[in-house]
């Protein structure tokens, strides 16, 4: 028989059918992908040409930066560090299969885009160390493992939504600044194990829910505005070995709850407002590291109980108001490197063997009421850099020990009872920067030994008993800051000083130095502050000294200098401070800035003179010369220059005058009495009020004004100067100085009177100015130095005085 079956379908076609439908389908997401990383391309900077290779002629899988799984889907974009800055396109968070996206430490900016917690597949977003700003989008990505948006500039409150991020496990928003409280929400965050939130804006008070998040092992909520207590809920997170709440206004005492935490190894509370006694629950963390309670108001004792800390490295408990003793068990600490307790209210002896079973390489007790003293063994470990105990009542000598400590880099001991002299090398230690021995009872000469200190940069041996000679050098080309005072050194002032190129400030003050100052000292260019005060100190003030560029501060008071001050002295701005009093200095103070307004107080005990009315100096006298006739001139002069404006005044008020002008406008009554016709066809009183602007202002003094004026009809240039001095001559005795001519007497046109007040009008003469001209004039016993912006020469015609200002118009003559 015959088969009935009809044809059956091809399997190898179905095959074929179904290939090119998903190889379509795997070419079109690949399309969209491609599409979606041009347009991310794009919207960046590259200036570095990272993304050079981002283009069509390879398979975006090949690109930099770019990872795709196994069916050709790009799974991972890494770019950090890459330089790249402006905004980035949200489309990458619409890439079908993305799970990371690092854009960490570039300069990109501007706002986070609203759609970036689109992408259900993301497992990780690094945005860190960029420059975003604006909010944090609200959204949620359920299986976000990852996410970093710390050192930025966000702003705004932590979104409510934080708490749908099921997955996290770190999270980080530090250093941004971000406000309001941290959202209850937060306590959702079951598998958060990374928890930071610090160098914020944020208040309130720590969530208590953070009890409820067992999977977190650390916890940084620092530099905030936090307020309120501690959460004894957080002694709940067994898990925890880093709990970090610094810097913020907490309050109330450490929760005892803290104890707990046996996995802590990392325990900072310092920079809050934390009160009561340190638990001793906290010497049961046998796993800590590091504990820093600092900068609080913690009470009470060091307990004994510290001893089961073996395994601590870092011990930071200053600035607290803790009392007692320092517990001997802290000797026996095997990894202490870091104790730290100053600036509390500790008593007692340090403990013997401190630093004999340890690494100690800080040490810093300084600020107590420690006695006894200083251990032999602080550094036996050989690694101790820094040593500091200064402000206590230690007593004896410095340990020999501490001359073998190669390893000293900073010492401070000053402001102890310390005593004897200087261990023999402990002038050799050669990492030493800092040294301050100050304020003890040390006693010895220090020339005789020899300074091999390279890389010394401070060393104050101030308020000690050291005698003999200065050394010629420290052993250091570095050193900015020496301070020799309050001893008994004597001799004079080494010239190899002038050698510390580095010096900024040299005080040698209270000794018993003798000799000249160093001319070589200028060498220094570096020096601000310079203190020489109460030696015995001869010679003159060194010329060189008016070259130092940047010396601000200059004491030179009760020694024998003598001569005079150099002129120079203070010509550099930097120079603000001098004291040269109780010295045998003669002649004039400097015309410099430094001396113009000196205070009596720097200057008294010498035989100067000059200077401002605050010097408190009389006024220099000058020798008679054959100028003197000319100073009588100026003399008389100015004499009769008052009596011509009483006699004006007074002629004016009674119209006796032919000349005798008058004008009424919107500033009232003005009038104007000319002694020379011909001017008083020239000059009008239009002329005198529009003379009267800022912009002509020549002088001003306390009495009044000094104006340039010009005539509208012929350019007659004039001076006017307002007077208030009128009264105190007869006008009978300047009836006919109107008149009067001689070359070298300025012509005067005539006076002006007004509500506003009264105006010598006499012509106008170019000079230069004072500040060009060496001369001083007097008159009487008054010496005058003129103002800097007066028009003078060295020849004078008239001289105007008006309190400690004058005029000098010149008829540009030249008399030697």
């Amino acid at each position: 028989m015959e088969s009935t079956k009809g044809p059956q379908p091809c399997p190898l076609l179905l095959f074929m059918l179904l290939f090119l439908f998903l190889n379509s389908r795997t070419m079109q997401a690949e399309n969209q992908e491609l599409e979606l990383l041009l347009s991310f391309k794009s919207s960046l900077n590259d200036p570095s040409k990272y993304l050079s290779n981002w283009n069509t002629s390879a398979t975006f899988c090949n690109w930099l930066g770019i990872t795709c799984t196994n069916s050709s889907h790009i799974s991972v974009i890494q770019l950090s560090g890459k330089n790249m800055s402006g905004k980035i396109s949200s489309l990458i968070f619409h890439l079908p299969y993305i799970q990371t996206v690092d854009l960490s430490s570039n300069q990109l900016s501007g706002k986070l885009p609203d759609d970036i917690f689109f992408s259900s597949s993301l497992r990780y977003l690094n945005l860190s160390n960029n420059n975003f700003t604006g909010p944090i989008p609200s959204g949620s990505v359920p299986l976000l493992e990852t996410l970093d948006l710390s050192n930025n500039m966000l702003s705004g409150k932590i979104p409510q939504e934080i708490g749908s991020f099921w997955s996290l496990k770190f999270l980080d928003l530090g250093g941004n600044v971000l406000a309001g409280e941290i959202p209850p929400s937060i306590a959702k965050l079951k598998s958060l194990q990374v928890f930071t939130l610090a160098s914020n804006r944020l208040v309130g008070q720590i969530p208590r829910e953070l009890g409820q998040m067992r999977s977190l092992k650390l916890i940084y909520l620092g530099y905030n505005n936090l307020s309120g207590e501690i959460p004894t809920e957080i002694g709940q997170l067994i898990s925890l070995n880093h709990l970090n709440l610094v810097y913020n206004n907490l309050i109330g005492q450490i929760p005892t709850s803290l104890g707990n935490l046996t996995d802590l190894q990392y325990l900072f509370l310092y920079q809050n407002k934390l009160t009561g006694h340190i638990p001793q629950s906290i010497f049961g963390l046998t796993k800590l590291i590091s504990l820093d309670l600092s900068d609080n108001f913690l009470s009470g004792e060091i307990p004994e109980l510290i001893i089961k800390l073996k395994n601590l490295e870092i011990l930071h408990l200053f600035s607290n108001n803790l009392t007692g003793k320092i517990p001997v068990a802290l000797s026996t600490l095997p990894r202490l490197q870091v104790l730290q307790l100053w600036s509390n209210k500790l008593s007692g002896e340090i403990p013997n063997d401190l630093g004999k079973h340890s690494n100690l390489t800080v040490l810093d007790l300084s600020t107590n009421s420690l006695a006894g003293r200083i251990p032999e063994g602080l550094c036996s470990s050989g690694n101790l850099f820094k040593l500091i105990l200064f402000s206590n009542s230690l007593e004896g000598e410095i340990p020999k020990s501490l001359s073998a400590c190669k390893s000293l880099q900073r010492i401070r001991l000053q402001e102890n009872g310390l005593s004897g002299e200087l261990p023999s090398e402990f002038t050799k230690l050669p990492l030493v920067y800092f040294l301050d021995i100050s304020a003890n009872k040390l006693l010895g000469r220090i020339d005789t030994r020899k300074w091999e200190m390279p890389s010394l940069q401070m060393l104050s041996l101030a308020r000690n008993s050291f005698l003999g000679g200065l050394p010629d050098s420290f052993g250091s080309d570095n050193l900015e800051n020496l301070d020799l005072s309050h001893n008994q050194f004597s001799g004079a002032i080494p010239d190899k000083f002038g050698r510390l190129s580095d010096l900024m400030q040299l005080n040698l003050s209270k000794n018993k130095l003798s000799g000249e100052i160093p001319d070589d000292l200028s060498s220094c260019e570096k020096l601000v502050s310079v203190d020489l005060s109460q030696n015995k100190l001869s010679g003159q003030i060194p010329a060189s000294f008016s070259e130092m560029p940047v010396l601000g501060q200059l004491d030179l008071s009760h020694n024998e200098l003598s001569g005079e001050v150099p002129a120079n002295l203070g010509k550099e701005e930097s120079l603000v401070q001098v004291n040269i009093s109780h010295n045998h200095f003669h002649g004039g103070l400097p015309s410099t800035g430094a001396f113009l307004a000196i205070n009596a107080s720097a200057v008294t005990g010498n035989n100067l003179c000059g200077g401002d009315k605050t010097s408190g100096l009389p006024p220099c006298r000058r020798m008679k010369s054959p100028l003197w006739w000319f100073y009588v001139a100026c003399s008389l002069g100015a004499l009769v220059l008052l009596s011509l404006v009483a006699f004006g005044f007074v002629f004016i008020r009674g119209k006796r005058n032919s000349e005798l002008k008058r004008v009424e406008n919107e500033d009232g009554t003005w009038e104007l009495l000319f002694f020379n016709s011909k001017v008083s066809k020239s000059i009008a009183i239009e002329d005198i009020i529009i003379s009267m602007k800022e912009e002509n202002l020549i002088s001003r003094g306390k009495k009044g004004a000094s104006y340039k004026g010009k005539s509208i009809t012929n350019n007659t240039q004039f001076i006017l100067k307002k007077t208030n001095d009128v009264n105190s001559i007869p006008p009978s005795e300047v009836a006919e100085l109107g008149k009067l001519q001689h070359p070298n007497v300025v012509k005067l046109f005539g006076l002006c009177r007004s509500n506003k007040g009264t105006y010598v009008v006499h012509e106008y003469i170019d000079g230069k100015k004072l500040s060009e001209s060496s001369s001083e004039f007097k008159l009487g016993t008054t010496t005058t130095n003129c103002n800097r912006d007066r028009k003078s020469s060295p020849i004078l015609a008239l001289l105007l005085f008006n309190d400690s200002s004058c005029w000098l118009h010149v008829t540009g003559k030249n008399y030697h």
